[in-house]
């Protein structure tokens, strides 16, 4: 998994995989997922990012099971 934040755009992109993108659906009007062939989801990107997440103070914790 990669997440990208360009910050000239304010565009948040999570890549839940690598797998090649056969559409892109909108969510909303700056919401977009990506599928692969077989509906699997791929990324999706955020518009507007710092006025919709907290992008700018992003951290990840793995929690143990």
């Amino acid at each position: 998994m990669k997440i990208k934040y360009f910050q000239q755009t304010d565009t948040l992109y999570i890549e839940f995989s690598d797998g090649k993108v056969a559409e892109t659906r909108d969510l909303d009007e700056n919401t977009q997922v990506d599928l692969d062939k077989k509906g699997n989801l791929c990324g999706i990107t955020i518009e507007h990012a710092s006025e919709r997440t907290d992008a700018p103070n992003l951290s990840f914790e793995q929690v143990a099971a």
